[in-house]
């Protein structure tokens, strides 16, 4: 028998050394993921509220209401809302402004650090910028849409455009981390083959970019796509310190919302199970998300 056939000596200790040496990495797996997961699915189950010392197990009753509850009903819609406008513009702007900024030479530097100011920015601060710049009287964004003649419209306190003045926020947030994320992706694909398609007979740039970078990209588009939608997903930030899930309920969004069950109302089940459906549909919505796109996508 070989010295490292299955059942010998020497893979047994080497089967025995690797599970020593994976075990504080598994443990610590244990304690940071997988223990609060478990904690916070047992609570979802229990009437448990903040500061209370009896609890009492209800079941699935937190989320039978949570599903009749209009308030989360509206917050999820305002959420989906608000992926549905900021995904595809994040992604696909971050792409353009990659392209854009790749083709620089000796100002390359410059407009990369411009873009991605806005995503080394604290955004709570940024926000706070924001409320200026979109206040109705003080800011500067009220008079420049009245000088084009939409009207003095007080973006931040108008339910029609509330969600989406959150969402080019967002957008603006998000470009700059994905516009570097493409940048890499870009930066590895070999000169080469552009060289080839050109002999193929891609004279043009729109020919060598369905040709070469687009297939090329694939990695990295589903890479930003996921974790754009993630991001999209938990806004959270915007939402308290622009507009606190007004007006009139139109920003609420499902992050907001938890926070509100569980450290406003000090509901704590309630929003353990709220946070349990976000994760599943989360985690869902990813593994979708890289499944779809991972049968489109060319590894080099």
């Amino acid at each position: 028998m070989s010295p490292r056939a299955p059942g010998s000596p020497q893979a047994r200790t080497e089967a025995r050394w690797g599970a020593i040496f994976a075990a504080p990495a598994l443990l610590l797996i244990v304690v940071i993921l997988l223990a609060p997961l478990a904690v916070l699915v047992a609570l979802s189950a229990t009437d448990y509220r903040l500061g209370a010392i009896a609890v009492r197990m209800i079941g699935l009753d937190n989320y039978a209401a949570m599903f009749a509850d209009p308030v989360f009903q509206r917050s999820l819609r305002n959420t989906f809302l608000y992926v549905a406008f900021v995904l595809p513009v994040a992604v696909f702007g971050g792409l353009g402004v990659a392209l854009l900024v790749h083709a620089r030479i000796r100002t390359r530097t410059i407009y990369e650090v411009i873009y991605f100011l806005p995503v080394t920015s604290t955004l709570v601060a940024m926000a706070t910028v924001w409320q200026f710049m979109l206040h109705p009287t003080l800011g500067p964004v009220t008079p420049l849409l009245a000088d084009l003649g939409f009207g003095r419209i007080d973006l931040l306190n108008d339910p029609d455009f509330a969600l989406g003045t959150l969402a080019l926020i967002g957008i603006w947030q998000l470009i700059g981390f994905n516009m570097v994320l493409f940048l890499a992706g870009l930066s590895a694909i070999p000169r080469e083959l552009y060289e080839a398609a050109a002999l193929d007979g891609a004279r043009y740039g729109a020919d060598r970019f369905l040709r070469v970078t687009w297939p090329l990209l694939g990695p990295t588009t589903m890479f930003v796509t996921v974790t754009s939608t993630v991001t999209a997903f938990k806004v959270f930030d915007t939402v308290v310190v622009l507009t606190r899930g007004g007006p009139l309920g139109s920003t609420e969004t499902l992050l907001y919302i938890l926070y509100l069950e569980g450290f406003q109302y000090f509901r704590m089940g309630y929003a353990a199970a709220m946070t349990v459906v976000l994760l599943v549909f989360l985690a869902g919505l990813s593994i979708l998300q890289a499944r779809v796109l991972e049968r489109k996508v060319h590894y080099a």
